[in-house]
């Protein structure tokens, strides 16, 4: 069998049985924060942009929109649920960038509506199958250089995830992921200059998974050669650099996606180390911004590239806030902790986080490399004169220094704190309980009545 064929096959024929223990954990944990994300990122800029767009389209109302519950064509129904997932980027990730659940779950949502309904069994191996194909075509930093990870490896997760549930066969989800090669693309550019375009993306991903399969449903063919072929993805994206081999080594054995990310704070994942760091300081030292001369926070230059850039307040200040070290800094400073709340447009534009900002300074260090992904140190100098530095090599939340099971559920009840349309309390008990044991539903479209909050405003 070639590379591509051993990959359609892992997706059409892997079950939920066969997975470890570890990686149904990680899955289910992936589940839980991209819905929630969804859910709290319902009200977001651009949200409602989006909604009315898609919605003014009109077309079979094939799958639900999460919060608002309007019914659209399904591919629509992944692209607005994958925008709300990634409006807060709060949701998981993966190093060096990619954002897998905010795509997967709606694509695998939506895909269950459409295929009017599935097993939690069929619908777990779609997450658990997307999740591991989209971790196994992520890349190296040098390789993206610049191309946004999802919208560069999560495609094939959510096509994956979509092919699976629409029970593709090994043939047809050949083509799903070869017409999947075809649809890579976006740019980090996106997030340096605090964009939209980065929550766009996601949901663009979402849709694109789901049209992929569905095209190859109905018999259109994609490169059966994507992953090793002379313009296939190995080439183009892994930079002739990617060994074909390696994406399906131990397939189904050696779980990559283990190695997700899930966020303690609602900013980018490299910002993660440097709130953690900073907010050490403030409890260990009683830390006043009025007592602050000047901070240094040195990370690793890919980082740099899309977080150490001077923070200016956008047209979208919230994004601007989220992809930059220095107001990660300067907020955790001013105010001892990093939410939701924080990244309000209101908030960012607080005089006292504003002031601090200026002495804030970040610095790219190649040496940081050989420390890992996250890895970043921390220097404050005080007014007295005093010097305080801290390094952390794994940043909260990264694969090696894990999240509990209790900072997980902190997660879930910020987002729902912050929501603007929160779900109700029987719906977000019942959400948990299903997605505890997501092989027990009798049909997975339960969760998406679940994502519904009732009497929204109409779009």
């Amino acid at each position: 069998m070639t590379v591509e064929q051993q990959l359609a096959e892992f997706v059409a024929r892997f079950q939920p049985s066969e997975a470890s223990a570890r990686v149904l954990k990680t899955v289910r944990n992936m589940f839980v924060a991209s819905v929630a994300t969804g859910v709290a990122g319902a009200g977001e800029d651009g949200i409602a942009e989006l909604r009315r767009l898609l919605c003014g389209r009109g077309g079979r109302p094939e799958a639900h929109a999460f919060v608002y519950g309007d019914g659209l064509p399904a591919h629509a129904a992944a692209q607005l649920n994958g925008t709300q997932c990634r409006a807060l980027d709060y949701c998981d990730a993966m190093a060096p960038g990619p954002h897998l659940g905010s795509s997967l779950t709606p694509a695998a949502c939506a895909a269950a509506e459409l295929v009017s309904g599935c097993t939690g069994s069929d619908f777990l191996a779609g997450l658990l199958v997307g999740c591991e194909v989209g971790a196994r075509m992520n890349l190296t930093e040098s390789m993206y250089d610049g191309f946004d990870p999802t919208g560069v490896a999560v495609v094939f997760a959510s096509t994956a995830a979509a092919a699976r549930i629409l029970r593709l066969s090994e043939k047809q989800t050949l083509n799903a992921l070869g017409l999947a090669l075809n649809r890579c693309g976006g740019s980090f550019q996106s997030n340096v200059d605090g964009t939209l375009a980065v929550r766009v993306i996601q949901g663009w991903v979402a849709q694109a998974g789901l049209e992929c399969a569905q095209l190859a449903l109905a018999g259109i063919t994609g490169p059966g050669n994507f992953l090793s072929g002379i313009y296939g993805y190995c080439h183009l994206f892994g930079r002739d650099r990617l060994e074909p081999h390696t994406v399906t080594m131990r397939l189904g054995e050696d779980w990559r996606a283990n190695a997700i990310v899930f966020k303690k704070f609602p900013s980018c994942g490299a910002t993660q180390g440097m709130t953690e760091v900073t907010l050490e300081l403030v409890r260990e030292l009683d830390l006043r911004p009025e007592g602050v001369s000047r901070v240094e926070v040195r990370l690793n230059p890919y980082c740099h590239r899309l977080v150490g850039h001077p923070f200016r307040a956008g047209d979208n200040p919230r994004v601007d806030a989220q992809f930059s070290a220095q107001y990660c800094v300067a907020n955790a400073i001013v105010r001892g902790a990093s939410k939701l709340s924080h990244f309000k447009p209101s908030e960012i534009r607080n005089a006292a986080v504003q002031e601090l900002i200026g002495r804030v300074a970040c610095v790219a260090d190649p040496a940081l490399d050989a420390r890992g992904h996250s890895a970043v140190d921390v220097t404050v100098v005080t007014t007295r004169g005093r010097v305080h530095s801290r390094s952390l090599d794994i940043s909260p939340g990264f694969p090696g220094n894990d999240l509990a099971d209790a900072d997980h559920l902190v997660r879930f009840e910020q987002c729902m704190e912050y929501a603007a349309y929160p779900l109700p309390v029987d719906s977000t008990r019942a959400l948990l309980d299903a997605a505890a044991d997501l092989s027990a539903l009798p049909d997975a479209r339960e969760l998406i009545r679940y994502l519904i909050v009732p009497n929204v405003p109409a779009g």
